[in-house]
């Protein structure tokens, strides 16, 4: 059993938040897309008003080191903003340390000071046990609130939890963990999934995993093309991992065995480079000429997965179905998007990543029933696997 923190009572506390603040930043320094610090601020919010001290912990990038270009700073600049009501988040200058202890003794109820990113110490993702009781030490409760970061076992997720006399999960936290363990248990039917990007080797667990309870799993993106070479169908010059066309087959058999539709695309947007100076067409059928590469479902397979969609009680969508970074392949993305956000009367779930950047590209986040803040951590909660960060918080 997990507790959350609206049942804690947090008044006058020191309360230790690991939050996912790893945005992405401007060359300019400044946040790109502040999704994941608003994801937070219910938890934060209530513990402010709970009149609790608030310690929030993040990691940003993946730093050798200190590096002042992957400082918080940004975050805690933009958090200050979105908390409004002049208040100023205090950034501490390193996440443990004399320091950084004299910070914390001296916040006043309601304040909240930003530790500085935990990975500039090699003893968070080692999951170091004497960090982990340094960081414990400035806490009285531990609250965990960063969906995107509880498949690792580092010290600021697993290690401190057990040196801190209370822990809970946040908001956000219990939010991600309803909806994804819905499509585990009791997803209302029809019930679709739409998998894309680019390796079949990221999905195939979860596949094997939601497959049996499908009603139908449409697939995109460039490892539509394994399991369409492991059909026998031409590919052209497009992406296979070579090395996963069993895999792939294994899956095409289980759905046969199981009378569950897997739907591949049937036509393609193609070019001969993947740039946007490449001259595009579509073939209307299912195998593409030798010379060319896929690089987006075609208008066909748009509508196909688009009725699917739209009769589904309900759908969770992880991955885009085509390069869609490039404007010239991005209509298949956003046709999922839409035929999501159009089907009122299903639970639609987007399971973090690039699916998520994209309905946020497209302003159709709001009308998801649930846009998730992890894409590797929902992808390893549909495989079934326990998460690290998310057990620790068991009592």
């Amino acid at each position: 059993m997990i507790r959350f923190v609206d049942e804690l009572q947090l008044g006058g506390k020191r309360v230790f938040v690991r939050v996912d603040f790893n945005v992405p930043l401007t060359e300019d320094g400044r946040v790109a897309d502040d999704t994941r610090i608003r994801a937070a601020l219910p938890t934060i919010q209530l513990v402010r008003k709970a009149g609790a001290k608030v310690i929030l912990a993040s990691h940003l990038g993946r730093p050798k080191g200190v590096d002042p270009k992957l400082s918080l700073e940004p975050a805690a600049s933009r958090l200050s903003e979105l908390l409004g009501d002049d208040q100023e988040v205090i950034l501490a200058d390193d996440c443990v340390g004399d320091g950084v202890e004299k910070l914390v003794c001296d916040l006043q109820a309601g304040q909240v000071l930003m530790l500085e990113n935990l990975r500039f110490h090699k003893e968070e993702e080692a999951n170091d046990e004497d960090f982990s009781r340094e960081l414990a030490s400035l806490a009285e409760t531990y609250v965990n609130d960063a969906f995107g970061t509880v498949h690792r076992a580092h010290a600021s997720t697993v290690g401190m939890v057990r040196f801190v006399p209370e822990k809970a999960g946040g908001l956000l936290l219990r939010k991600e963990l309803q909806y994804l363990g819905r499509l585990i248990k009791s997803p209302d039917k029809p019930y679709v999934a739409v998998l894309g990007g680019a390796k079949v080797s990221d999905k195939i667990k979860v596949i094997e995993n939601l497959l049996p309870k499908l009603d139908a799993l449409l697939i995109g993106g460039a490892m539509a093309y394994t399991f369409l070479k492991a059909k026998g169908v031409q590919v052209g010059r497009s992406r296979v991992e070579a090395d996963k066309l069993t895999l792939a087959a294994r899956a095409l058999d289980a759905s046969e065995r199981l009378s569950i539709p897997l739907q591949l695309p049937i036509d393609h947007v193609v070019a001969s480079e993947p740039s946007e100076q490449s001259e595009s067409r579509i073939v209307n059928e299912q195998a593409i000429p030798k010379e060319m590469i896929g690089l987006d479902i075609g208008p066909k397979t748009r509508g196909a997965f688009a009725a699917r969609i739209g009769s589904a009680k309900t759908v969770f969508w992880n991955g885009p179905m085509g390069m869609f970074e490039l404007e010239k392949f991005a209509e298949g993305t956003r046709a999922i998007a839409r035929a999501m956000a159009a089907n009122k009367n299903a639970t639609t779930v987007v399971g973090g990543g690039d699916s998520a950047a994209a309905v946020d590209q497209m302003g159709l986040a709001e009308q998801m029933s649930h846009v998730s803040t992890g894409g590797g951590a929902s992808l390893e909660f549909l495989e079934g696997r326990a998460l690290p960060g998310v057990t620790a918080l068991e009592t």
